[in-house]
């Protein structure tokens, strides 16, 4: 059975699976659609043309499915999809998209921590970690088992790589490589992620073929325009990391950090 407390409201419209959990005082919104064994904790708040998948938490005073900041907002019901068994901590606030027609998308696995801030229109993929205190402007894209560590921020339209990781109190004004860590105001590629290759299962050698194309982008003579030849001459080697990053510098229209 449903289990909503008798002070939480849950407005006329609202879907909700058989043994969603809705805590004291939360509002659930009239748009919002949300799967079997979700949690919304006492005192959170869905709202907006937002789905929910199965098995999410979403902690007090959390705010899923608010109206885009975008002063292009022109109304309309522009969406939030939100996957499967994601941890949203507490005052984590995440928007819907500015467009009708359009939709903010979390994936799968994810943990957003207290007071994180995801704007409209962001991409994030599985396996993510955004900590406290951190935010994602309007259209930022991130990769799979990315890390934005604590007191971050990414600029509009950014993307950040598979892998890859912003550290603490940073400032992502361009791309992120993936398998890249990026550290500073603004941030720059410091090091290869080796540790989050070791954690998900990478083989040294793996890994000793990301230390070279991070010794080849950053730490080689010559241009990007250069590196990027030498990494094409080399994707034989591993095509799946090569791709990655190759598709990586293709795609950084502003210039990766």
């Amino acid at each position: 059975m449903t289990q909503i407390h008798p002070t939480a409201v849950i407005a006329p419209g609202a879907e909700l699976a058989d043994d969603v959990a809705v805590g004291a005082f939360a509002y659930i919104g009239p748009e919002v659609t949300i799967g079997s064994g979700t949690i919304v904790y006492h005192h959170a708040s869905v709202d907006g043309n937002t789905s929910i998948g199965e098995k999410n938490a979403i902690f007090p005073y959390a705010m899923i499915g608010g109206q885009t900041q975008d002063l292009k907002y022109k109304g309309g019901s522009p969406g939030l999809h939100i996957g499967d068994r994601n941890i949203f901590r507490e005052y984590v606030t995440i928007h819907t998209a500015t467009e009708e027609g359009n939709c903010t998308r979390v994936g799968n696995d994810n943990a957003i921590l207290a007071y994180a801030h995801v704007a409209h229109d962001c991409v994030i993929g599985n396996h993510v970690v955004i900590s406290s205190l951190s935010a994602l402007a309007g259209h930022v894209v991130l990769g799979n088992y990315v890390n934005i560590a604590w007191n971050s921020g990414v600029h509009q339209f950014c993307h950040i790589g598979d892998y890859a990781m912003l550290a603490g109190s940073s400032k992502a004004v361009m791309d992120i490589l993936p398998f890249m860590i990026a550290e500073g105001l603004p941030a720059r590629t410091r090091a290869f992620n080796k540790i989050a290759l070791e954690r998900n299962g990478f083989s040294p050698e793996r890994i000793d073929t990301v230390k070279d194309i991070f010794r080849i982008i950053f730490h080689s003579r010559g241009n990007r325009a250069m590196a990027f030849e030498t990494l094409r001459r080399q994707e034989d080697q591993d095509p799946e990391l090569y791709q990655l990053v190759l598709e990586g510098i293709q795609r950084a229209q502003r210039g990766f950090c």
